[in-house]
């Protein structure tokens, strides 16, 4: 492959502090200088120039939390179809979950992910393995074979572990093994049979609530037990202010917590469930405006880190069922970055500190090389027109699944290329010309089940 110039283009890389006009060089799949001093380099013989005229190249996004369907539920979503929809997002890379049917507890299983990514994705994928066998919260798995054949963390997926002994011991192992816990937080009891925030909302509409006491309580406890054991803690996605005040203390006593929001939770409240909308049916539910509000505070100071899609690919026949029975869950691969950037166009976040929740802050946290242009690194980047209006129509998702609580919403910014390893994964209407560079383009052939 010959080399590649993007010139003339707005660099937002916030591994290295940087948000100028410059060009990026790109040869053999690494990113060979990036920023406003490849002005004053020769540039490379024969290279394929691209003038971007403006627009935007950030580093590909990385999320840290996304459930697929394969195996067991590929009419879901399959490892090749996430894969997509995931270049069409801007994303890079991403966590699979472990919950799917088999769940993925043991190495066999973390090994059909990593071939079947290897020869059907156009992203990077990084499975993770469950903490306990079968997800039963009775007994941990095997973590030093899991991390050997590659599972980058362990998770409990969308469930809670409530035996507090238990989650200690698989703390201390976790933490001997090198392992980040990826956990979510929800009291069985306190959530059983809520629907939705419990609030004035759910008293209107007449549903059963969920308090914010049920993430709050065992999260406290989690993060008391990171600190006591020394493990790496991720809360993988948390939704009040009641919880950022807790990672907030916790950050002040250990430097091994995390914590994430979904873009759900940053962009969207309890009243945009309406007419018991089923797309807005979540875990956890959508909160009161003044928790959105606080997690977007928290995410502009840092005390939440990153910023997930928490894609979650349901079905017609879980969703178009009255508002209690539906699944919980919505897709959002292909929305996060456009959804993100209404924050930067609201004002409310630095478009640096954006791209670091989305990037290069997971990729520091899970310890992935991704997250950056800095030179030497994989050409895994994104560009970007982050003015660019349109509207999301759910029947043009890339996913097997349609379930975005963005149906219909106007968006402005749109990303245009995905690259990943240097070769481009995805280009839109916005940038024919790259299709012309001798960059390979591998496309997509379509969901297989």
């Amino acid at each position: 492959m010959k080399p590649i110039l993007l010139k003339n283009a707005r660099i937002v890389d916030p591994s290295r502090n940087i948000d100028e006009v410059g060009h990026v060089i790109i040869a053999e799949g690494k990113i060979l200088a990036a920023g406003n001093e490849v002005r004053n380099q020769g540039m490379p013989d024969e290279a394929d120039i691209i003038n971007l005229k403006g627009k935007a190249i950030f580093p590909g996004l990385v999320d840290a939390r996304v459930f697929v369907g394969e195996p067991g539920a590929e009419h879901r979503e399959t490892i090749a179809s996430a894969s997509y929809a995931a270049a069409t997002g801007g994303i890079t890379s991403f966590i699979m979950m472990p919950d799917t049917q088999p769940v993925i507890d043991n190495v066999a299983l973390v090994e059909f992910v990593l071939q079947t990514a290897k020869e059907a994705a156009l992203v990077n994928i990084y499975p993770t393995a469950s903490l306990t066998s079968g997800m039963n919260g009775k007994q941990i798995t095997e973590f030093g074979l899991l991390k050997e054949v590659g599972a980058i963390a362990l998770s409990e997926g969308k469930k809670t572990i409530h035996n507090a002994n238990l989650m200690r011991l698989a703390m201390t192992y976790a933490r001997d093994f090198d392992m980040p816990i990826i956990h979510e937080t929800q009291d069985a009891e306190l959530s059983a049979h809520g629907v939705m925030n419990a609030g004035l909302m759910a008293s209107w509409l007449g549903l059963s609530g969920i308090p914010r006491e049920a993430e709050v309580i065992p999260l406290e406890r989690d993060l008391r037990l990171a600190t006591l054991t020394g493990a790496q803690y991720h809360a993988s996605q948390i939704s009040t202010a009641m919880s950022v005040q807790a990672i907030g203390y916790a950050k002040e006593k250990t430097k091994n917590v995390s914590a994430g929001v979904s873009i759900n939770h940053l962009t969207l409240n309890e009243n945009d469930i309406g007419e018991y909308r089923t797309f807005f049916r979540l875990s956890p539910p959508l909160r009161a405006e003044e928790d959105r509000i606080a997690m977007v505070n928290a995410l502009r100071d840092g005390i939440v880190d990153i910023i997930v899609s928490s894609h979650d690919p349901q079905g017609a026949d879980t969703k178009r069922l009255p508002f209690s029975d539906a699944q919980p869950g919505a897709t959002g691969l292909e929305t996060l970055l456009a959804a993100a950037l209404r924050l930067y166009h609201n004002g409310l976040i630095p478009l640096t500190r954006l791209i670091d929740s989305l990037s290069t802050k997971p990729a520091k946290i899970f310890g992935l090389d991704a997250g950056t242009l800095k030179p030497g690194a994989s050409a895994d980047l994104i560009i970007v027109d982050l003015h660019e209006p349109w509207i999301l129509k759910v029947d043009r998702l890339n996913s097997c699944s349609k379930n975005s609580p963005f149906e219909n919403i106007h968006f402005q910014g749109r990303v245009l290329a995905t690259m990943v390893k240097g070769k481009i994964v995805f280009y839109s209407h916005g940038l024919e010309n790259i299709k012309n560079a001798s960059l390979s383009y591998k496309k997509y052939q379509g969901n297989k089940v």
